[in-house]
């Protein structure tokens, strides 16, 4: 299993390798903490899901990739489901992308308080396995990356 049908697909593009960062994710976690106490729930959930999107960059970004087209987010979780993390967590925020359409572009507000929490709680969790990721999927001390397929861990490698 690879990436070449994504790419052959113009979903994603081949970029140079950056650097793996998350400090402005966890900015965006920390912001959407301190949002639970207004009552603009759907706002919260926005603003998770930006930092989960931009945790889903880094990490194609990371491994020499970027989601693009007019569907670029959708490409991203599409990519996501290419590789050894929780696809769980890639299925409910790929659905909380669908919401955050819904709020963003349609102006339908559905977001409760508990889910607003529990957003918040699996995008931590989402955060930590992209963090796990990066860690088991490194060459050497520096972040950097051999985009060889042979060295990510791909969904289905029993690696």
């Amino acid at each position: 299993m690879s990436f070449e049908k994504l790419l052959s697909e113009n979903k994603i593009e081949k970029v140079e390798k950056n650097e793996f960062k998350l400090e402005s994710v966890n900015k965006d976690l920390e912001f959407a903490e301190k949002g639970l106490e207004t009552s603009n729930y759907d706002r919260v959930m926005a603003v998770v899901y930006e930092g989960v999107l931009k945790a889903g960059n880094k990490l194609m970004n990371f491994l020499g990739y970027r989601a693009i087209g007019k569907e670029h987010h959708k490409n991203m979780f599409e990519f996501l489901r290419k590789i050894e993390i929780n696809q769980n967590l890639v299925r409910y925020f790929d659905n909380i992308r669908k919401k955050r359409n819904d709020f963003v572009y349609r102006d339908i507000e559905i977001i409760l308080k508990e889910e607003a929490k529990e957003i918040i709680e699996k995008a931590k969790e989402f955060v930590q396995e992209i963090r796990t990721f990066v860690q088991e999927n490194r060459t050497d001390g520096n972040e950097q990356f051999s985009r060889g397929n042979d060295k990510i861990k791909l969904k289905g490698d029993g690696k």
